[in-house]
């Protein structure tokens, strides 16, 4: 390949075929997306996806693509949206790292809206390209001397930003254009990505609404470049481009080495915990000591040791993350994740049902949880996300695990049977048994040709 970066990837986005892992692969992203955005639909507080909803049928349009759970019918572009606000509302979405983002809940929903809608591409292909995109764009604004996310380092947020131009790669690929057409596709998707993450720190809903603007925002790109808006050729490299915006400075070599070759997509690791990943090392502390005779009762204070970078967001500002403001705010608390892991008992430790509501007794045991940075976690992060927990007990003992990566995570990935009761379980909260199956085996037949059309009846 040569040319500019987006020239490269529109090159390998119009010509791959993905190898037969990747194919097996993709449709259990497809999976999880479903699972993961019914059960956000039947949520109590569901309220960012019933905005999204309200405002794209008040907009109306051409009835062309389903809306996950709702049923109702939109343009591609709004039912991707709503989609997409769904697939990321419960933070259990797929995460890649070393990039730390969240790559399907935008590529999987515009995707699904654009071939619903009649692009007649490979939808498995189309995700597969989309996805890798987005995860190479991601490692590409990785600090080389920390290793941390200069994303994040800047307030922003990778997942919607990157997931924008995969989103628009994976619908431009459905659309069959031709690699100059898909690079401009990225050109055009480049000044749509958005999204800041202070709500991850302070509360608000607005975060849940990241990846269906992604999603949007790529059939909007993608359509537009196929109707013939063209994007600059430097767009990402250039001095007024992608990477110049977002992160400075970036790894060039990390967009493209090994593309088609590597696949950034397999190391994309699927969440045993609906919670911010950041805060799945120490739920798996918890939940050992737990399993060695800890109660809650026991705790007379504690303390759990992060990767330095990651206190932003699970530990500060100290008192809001003691005393989140929601459900949804908790899962982005360090201290009250801690303390659901020992008291809980959804899912596969801890689940959707431990942050329906705020427990006073979970509240009052994370205000005796402090957070701080430990230097193994810090050192491997962020390959890994490890951490340390050490619990004083009232009768003066001590208890002491530490993991030196999460449980789901690369070096401990989720089997195919716990991915697929992941599914089973979320999707189930909004569907019968029959229609949960038939909905499992529509998505199974996308590997061998299946139509995306099949999804929707269930």
């Amino acid at each position: 390949m040569t040319g500019t970066l987006a020239a490269r990837l529109g090159e390998f986005a119009a010509a791959v075929e993905p190898p037969a892992e990747v194919r097996a692969d993709v449709p259990r992203r497809v999976l999880d997306v479903l699972g993961n955005a019914l059960a956000a639909y039947a949520e109590p507080d569901a309220g960012a996806a019933r905005a999204a909803l309200a405002t794209m049928t008040r907009w109306r349009g051409v009835p062309e693509s389903t809306v996950i759970g709702f049923g109702a019918r939109l343009p591609a572009p709004s039912a991707a949206l709503v989609n997409g606000v769904l697939a990321h509302s419960l933070d259990y979405d797929d995460t890649h790292l070393p990039s730390v983002l969240h790559p399907s809940a935008s590529v999987v929903p515009a995707a699904l809206a654009a071939a619903e809608a009649g692009a007649p591409g490979d939808p498995v292909a189309a995700i597969a390209a989309g996805i890798e995109v987005t995860n190479r764009l991601g490692m590409a604004g990785l600090d080389p001397s920390s290793g941390a996310n200069l994303f994040f380092e800047r307030g922003q947020h990778a997942t919607s930003i990157c997931g924008t131009i995969g989103a628009a790669v994976a619908v431009a690929r459905l659309y069959g254009l031709p690699p100059g057409g898909i690079a401009d596709a990225i050109g055009i998707a480049a000044s749509m990505g958005a999204g800041v993450l202070e709500a991850n720190r302070t509360g608000g809903s607005v975060k849940r609404a990241h990846c269906g603007w992604a999603a949007h925002a790529g059939v909007v790109a993608a359509t537009l470049a196929a109707d013939g808006l063209t994007g600059p050729p430097t767009v990402l490299e250039g001095r007024f481009g992608f990477f110049a915006a977002h992160t400075g400075v970036f790894d060039a070599d990390a967009v493209t080495d090994g593309l088609g070759e590597r696949w950034e997509l397999l190391r994309t690791v699927f969440k045993p915990y609906p919670a911010n990943h950041f805060t799945h090392p120490g739920i798996d502390c918890a939940l050992a000591l737990r399993a060695r005779g800890l109660r809650a009762s026991d705790v007379e204070c504690v303390e759990l040791g992060v990767a330095e970078p990651v206190l932003r967001t699970i530990a500060e500002p100290p008192a809001e993350k003691a005393r989140p403001r929601t459900g949804y705010h908790a899962k982005f608390s360090g201290p009250y994740t801690i303390a659901v892991a020992l008291t809980g008992g959804g899912g596969l430790g801890v689940g959707l049902d431990d942050f329906a509501v705020l427990d006073p007794g979970r509240l009052d045991l994370a205000a005796r949880v402090r957070v701080y940075a430990d230097a193994a976690a810090t050192e491997a992060f962020p390959r890994a996300f490890a951490a340390v927990l050490r619990v004083h007990t009232r009768d003066g003992g001590e208890l002491c695990h530490r993991v030196a990566g999460s449980r789901g995570g690369p070096g401990n990935p989720l089997t195919a049977e716990e991915v697929a009761a992941k599914f089973t379980a979320n999707a189930s909260r909004a569907l019968c048994a029959d229609r949960v199956a038939a909905l499992a085996a529509a998505v199974g037949r996308l590997a061998d040709g299946g139509a995306v059309s099949e999804l929707f009846p269930a």
